[in-house]
């Protein structure tokens, strides 16, 4: 399963015991709700929740699981969960291996060093494109791999309490968007320091009693790192290779995609409503189009924006003339008739007057 979240921002002037101002994703300042969301790997909806406003993205993946778990009765069945890196707290997911279940997340490049402190130690910063290295991380900030640099790369043990298994990709293509990237930060922060930018310090920006300098060191840190994306878990090597874990991961567009459809498509957003009740609803509501949706969707191979284009224009209206009922409609185009024939229903308009 798949799992995300999104902020829904209403346009009210004062916050309540549900809509808080929070950290928005869209980097507004007014009362917002924080939106759960659990899809299975093709991007069907299986669960939402709604948290207040300000409350943290780590805190919401736990208890959707488990709801999610109890409205079905699959208490202790194994499942394999899917985050992004904002999902990755030892907290997190400490709680979800407690709870028996297996997680992928992503991993921040930072601890790229550490995970693969022995890589750096035998052949320094150099990758191949592809190169694929499942290792280890600490579970804990002050946790140690012992000898970790010294020695080929750790393979993780699932009995091991004291780390999770990590896997690191190199991509050649990666590592190019990478340097461009930090190009532009290093030109930023160049522009600031000579005073040519106003501009709150960004990054590789030291500021000191004496003035702004240029972080060259992290500079030197960050493009070592450059190409490397990194992953998190607790599934054994036996159940899912690295590359299978990489991929599951990846699926994760499939949950932005349903976030992105139920904001545009199935107008999600804005919302009406104020009380915890009527919000629920809305939300159930756009839960159960955005099932439908996904169901069209695979039924058919056509977009949910492209389904609704071409059913919406076609009306059909009855009047009643002296007493004799007449009906009126518009002829059905090519595209809502492939849509009927992919999901195996009769023309209703066949045998009706024009």
């Amino acid at each position: 399963m798949l799992y995300d979240v999104t902020t829904l921002y209403f346009e009210a002037e004062k916050e309540d015991d549900l809509r808080k101002v929070g950290f928005s994703k869209e980097r507004r300042v007014d009362p917002q709700i924080v939106v759960g969301l659990l899809v299975d790997r093709s991007g069907f909806p299986l669960e939402i929740v709604c948290f207040e406003g300000n409350h943290a993205e780590t805190r919401t993946i736990v208890p959707i699981v488990r709801q999610f778990q109890k409205r079905h009765g699959i208490e202790g069945v194994e499942m394999v969960i899917a985050a992004d890196a904002g999902m990755l707290s030892a907290a997190n997911l400490k709680d979800l291996d407690a709870a028996g279940l297996k997680f992928i997340v992503g991993s921040r490049v930072m601890k790229a060093p550490s995970d693969l402190a022995s890589h750096f130690h035998w052949n320094g910063d150099v990758f191949t494109d592809g190169q694929v290295i499942d290792t280890v991380t600490p579970r804990h900030a002050k946790s140690v791999v012992n000898d970790i640099a010294r020695r080929a790369e750790p393979v993780w043990d699932p009995d091991d309490t004291s780390a999770w298994r990590a896997i690191w990709a190199y991509s050649t293509k990666r590592a190019v968007r990478d340097n461009q990237t930090l190009n532009a930060q290093e030109e930023r922060a160049k522009a600031v320091i000579d005073g040519t930018r106003a501009a709150r310090s960004p990054r590789f920006v030291k500021t000191t009693t004496k003035g702004k300098t240029l972080d060259t060191d992290g500079i030197a840190r960050a493009r070592s790192l450059v190409g490397l994306k990194g992953y998190v878990s607790n599934v054994p090597v036996s159940l899912m290779n690295p590359r299978e874990v990489m991929e599951k991961y990846h699926d994760l567009w499939q949950v932005e995609q349903s976030f992105r459809m139920s904001k545009t498509d199935l107008r999600a957003r804005p919302i009406f409503s104020h009380k915890r009740d009527s919000i629920e609803a809305h939300l159930t509501i756009v839960f159960a189009a955005l099932a439908i949706s996904r169901y069209l969707q695979a039924e058919t191979g056509m977009s949910i924006r492209k389904i609704v284009r071409s059913l919406r224009p076609l009306q059909e209206i009855t009047v009643t003339i002296a007493g004799h009922e007449h009906t009126a409609l518009d002829p059905l185009t090519d595209d809502a008739a492939s849509i009927l024939d992919s999901l195996k229903i009769p023309n209703p308009r066949s045998g009706l007057a024009h």
